[in-house]
């Protein structure tokens, strides 16, 4: 069992990115929503009140940083468990030695868990009775929507932060930070850094600070001194220093489900440069791209619908040819279809005329079939009077008739409004 917390090793000798790791909450950026002085879990750890807390947020968000400095300014011991390494047998040794420390010495133990969601449901109720009766305060970090991935009984217990994504701004502020700091940071380099190469590096981070910080170091350390000793980071330095950033992209978690949205809801707001972007943000981030077409199937008969009911066909023509074809000349089937989706007029007619009807259904609509709608053909139907008086539409011209179908206590209900886009309407013909 790792402690995330130990100092068994040389810091000087850790990545720039743990170095930088704020010490106090007055240090930490970006998240003060919930850290600005006045808010409520800046008052629980000012006055040592902690209940148990779940941290959510992307990947360098400052999840484990916060737990960090709760360690350093609470009066309870602290624990730390990884949900990828440790299990149910770590947290029995954890939890024997705080039931000890609380009965001993009055003293509350605080146990940190990163990535809390890979506790399978075994492992999170294992955690539920020592939460309950107080003998650890429970913090977990995760970077998935903790309403899918921990127990309700958990989170019942729990108070969730969000985290967001540190803003360009404040990681630029960061990496000035560490490039001041003698102490802890790149400070004892005579280094010059562009503002160009600053801001490509927030920009390539995507959020996570870990990244830029890193990022950062290898530019510096990597670079040749001039005739004065100083070594000067420019933009082209800073590109390939970091790369490519990481692709912030989770196919479980938030990401997988924000991303589909705005993709969907580009291409229903019928903006086609949207919906190719967020295609290539799934396609890039390694996202099935049947689980796509899947999608855009549905789009084309919800959304599409009967404006272009050529739409539908073209979705599951893309989705076969995908599957005929594969990756990665399935990525130009896949963009002619979102194209064609997006480019369409819409109209939402058919989703919204089956909805209403089911909606009668569900609340008791419910009435006979008139009779001379019945079928006539099965053993005995006949002498009942099923199908007697139906007017077979085919036997007058323009094969249509005026007659009754719906019931009688629904007669004048209306479920189908076409749209002035539809390419279906309703026969238009006169009283008679």
């Amino acid at each position: 069992m790792d402690n995330l917390f130990s100092n068994t090793i040389n810091p000087l000798n850790a990545p720039l990115a743990q170095r930088m790791r704020p010490k106090s909450l007055d240090e930490i950026l970006g998240q003060e929503h919930i850290l600005a002085k006045g808010k409520l879990l800046r008052r629980s750890i000012d006055n040592d009140r902690l209940s148990s807390l779940i941290f959510y947020g992307p990947p360098g968000s400052g999840k484990t940083t916060i737990a960090n400095v709760i360690a350093k300014v609470t009066n309870k011991f602290f624990q730390g468990l990884n949900a990828v390494t440790d299990g149910v047998p770590e947290l029995r040794k954890i939890v024997k030695k705080a039931q000890e420390d609380l009965e001993l010495y009055n003293q509350q133990t605080i146990l940190f868990i990163d990535e809390i969601h890979r506790f399978n449901k075994a492992q999170q109720d294992a955690l539920l009775p020592w939460v309950e009766k107080g003998v650890v305060v429970l913090i977990g970090a995760t970077t998935q929507n903790p309403y899918f991935s921990l127990n309700p009984a958990l989170l019942s217990r729990s108070i969730i932060f969000k985290l967001e994504a540190i803003s360009e701004e404040d990681i630029i502020k960061l990496l000035k930070r560490a490039l001041a700091d003698k102490e802890r940071g790149l400070g004892n380099y005579k280094s010059e850094v562009s503002a160009e190469a600053l801001k490509h590096l927030a920009h390539c981070a995507q959020g996570d600070v870990r990244i830029a910080l890193n990022g950062l170091e290898l530019a510096v350390i990597s670079s040749a001194p001039d005739e004065e000793g100083i070594r000067h980071i420019d933009l082209a330095t800073a590109e390939e220093s970091i790369q490519r950033p990481a692709v912030v992209y989770d196919g479980t978690g938030d990401d997988h489900y924000d991303i589909i949205s705005a993709f969907i809801k580009s291409m229903r707001g019928s903006d086609a440069d949207a919906a190719i972007y967020y295609l290539a943000r799934m396609l890039d981030a390694g996202e099935d791209p049947l689980f796509i077409a899947r999608r855009m199937v549905i789009l084309a008969a919800e959304d599409v619908g009967l404006a272009d009911p050529q739409a539908l066909v073209i979705a599951q023509n893309a989705a076969e040819a995908l599957q005929f074809v594969g990756l990665p000349e399935g990525r130009i089937i896949l963009a002619e279809a979102v194209i064609y989706l997006a480019c369409a007029p819409k109209s939402n007619s058919a989703i919204m005329a089956v909805d209403t009807a089911l909606a009668d259904v569900r609340k008791g609509k419910i009435a006979p079939v008139p009779k001379h709608l019945r079928d006539r053909h099965y053993k005995g139907a006949a002498s009942f009077g099923h199908g007697d008086g139906y007017l077979y539409p085919h036997s007058y011209p323009g094969a249509w008739i005026k007659q009754q179908y719906l019931p009688d206590k629904l007669q004048g209900t209306v479920y189908y409004s076409p749209t002035a886009r539809d390419k279906t309407k309703k026969r238009q013909q006169e009283e008679e």
